[in-house]
């Protein structure tokens, strides 16, 4: 189930109707946890469930055994990683692998297949909760946190239902320990949750799922277009994927803190960049903080000088690029963004444009912007090629024709309004924890309306195909 269908709403009822008795202990804290949660993820194909409790007891055990018999830690690591890879490699990867040996093996002139092709059904989310288990046992091999000597403690953390499925990738270290303790939402944290559960909700489908029809129709068709008509599509999937991926992360986030917990931000206004670093240190949090402790930094960092520290963050993004999706434009993607933080890394462009005034740090922020509008075109096209002609379509301004609805323009710029706003008014955004009792049922009342009477077509959330 995804959180913008009616049988998630019944799932939530019932989930925080007793969820006040389930907290009380630790035990049936847990249980609850659990059940309800492989319930909402069973919704999808019931045959995943055993997969993702059977991962997960891997990586529980690898840990307790670290703990037990510290000598053998690397061992037991190296255990957890291979069940992790092995399994994520297989359901996401073995097809992709497979044709492209294929197609290798033809070249050379031999006939028939030198790889079967499988039918995978790709289990949803299994890149998020693959990582989130594995930052537990590389953390428990650190000696970052203790292993925990629960089961159900950690199956709990594991299969949370508001993180499970796209994130965000909540770290052992900091979800696990909340989750021994009886947390009682205040009033203040109820409200904040509300705002970040409709504020979601209003991201995920009134902007998102409006653009997501025109930008669909767009790159299902040919690439002829000009300059404006695909510098307006590919802003329009600019916002869609932030609003859709920022949208499901800020429901999430809300629903933790329902419960009492606290996510950490995973989008930090992306938009507002000035540099392709500044944009990764904002753009989904959880992951390049992930690829940072858990790649970059194992693989040396910069620790070993300038080349080295070039050398290792190609290698981070393009194995960013790969956890997306098993498809060379990911790969591509990775790599653009390798390139752009390379070249940054070489001649710190955005910080000598910001260091020139006011007028350098737009320059920088709309050099910023065209560099990643450019990258999502190949994180958008179905092919390479199909992604170089339509960034040859974004350069060809000799056609100046926009055959684009005039009402889906009105989503793009409620879109960029939002966002602007809420980055613009942090401070002065209203508190709905502050407002008077009777404000507070009109104020929800009314962005609920705007959901349901100003929603799109029905879309699924983009991050459950990673």
């Amino acid at each position: 189930m995804t959180f913008n269908s009616a049988i998630f709403v019944l799932f939530a009822a019932v989930f925080f109707a007793f969820w006040p008795l389930a907290r009380r202990t630790d035990r049936t804290r847990y249980v609850y946890i659990i059940v309800l949660s492989l319930f909402f993820y069973g919704w999808w194909d019931w045959r995943f469930v055993p997969l993702l409790v059977g991962t997960g007891l891997v990586d529980f055990y690898a840990a307790l055994l670290m703990s037990r018999f510290p000598a053998h830690r690397r061992t037991f690591l190296i255990a957890s990683l291979i069940s992790n890879l092995g399994v994520l490699g297989f359901f996401k990867y073995a097809n992709f692998f497979a044709s492209n040996l294929n197609g290798l093996a033809s070249l050379f002139g031999f006939e028939g297949h030198a790889a079967p092709a499988l039918s995978i059904v790709l289990p949803v989310g299994i890149s998020f909760y693959t990582f989130a288990s594995m930052s537990y046992t590389i953390d428990v091999y650190k000696r970052h946190m203790k292993a925990s000597e629960d089961v159900w403690h950690f199956l709990a953390f594991l299969s949370l239902f508001c993180h499970l499925v796209a994130g965000p990738i909540v770290r052992a270290y900091t979800l696990m320990p909340q989750m021994t303790q009886v947390r009682r939402p205040d009033e203040a944290m109820r409200w904040e949750g509300t705002k970040l559960v409709i504020f979601g909700f209003f991201k995920k489908v009134v902007i998102a799922d409006n653009l997501a029809l025109t930008v669909n129709t767009a790159f299902a068709g040919d690439s002829t277009g000009g300059a404006i008509f695909w510098w307006t599509i590919v802003t329009m999937f600019a916002f869609q994927i932030y609003c859709d991926f920022s949208g499901y992360s800020d429901i999430a986030r809300g629903l933790a803190k329902w419960m009492g917990y606290d996510f950490l931000l995973n989008f930090n206004f992306p938009y507002s960049s000035i540099g392709i670093r500044d944009f990764w240190a904002r753009w989904h949090i959880s992951l390049s903080t992930w690829f940072r402790d858990y790649v970059y930094i194992p693989l040396g960092g910069s620790r070993r000088g300038f080349w080295s520290g070039i050398r290792n963050m190609w290698i981070t993004m393009l194995l960013s690029g790969l956890w997306h999706g098993a498809n060379w434009t990911f790969l591509a993607w990775g790599a653009v963004h390798a390139a752009y933080l390379m070249i940054e890394r070489l001649t710190l462009w955005p910080e000598k444009l910001q260091a020139s005034g006011r007028a350098g740090g737009i320059v920088g922020w709309a050099v910023t912007i065209v560099l990643v509008w450019i990258s999502w075109v190949f994180f958008r096209a179905e092919t390479l090629a199909h992604a170089i002609e339509v960034i040859g379509g974004m350069f060809r301004f000799a056609d100046l024709n926009v055959p684009i609805p005039a009402s889906v323009f009105a989503f793009l710029l409620l879109g960029i309004f939002f966002e602007g706003a809420l980055r613009a008014c942090p401070k002065q955004w209203p508190n709905l924890s502050r407002l008077d009792p009777w404000w507070k049922p009109a104020v929800l009342a009314g962005l609920i309306t705007i959901c349901i009477f100003m929603r799109g077509a029905g879309q699924t959330f983009i991050y459950f195909n990673f």
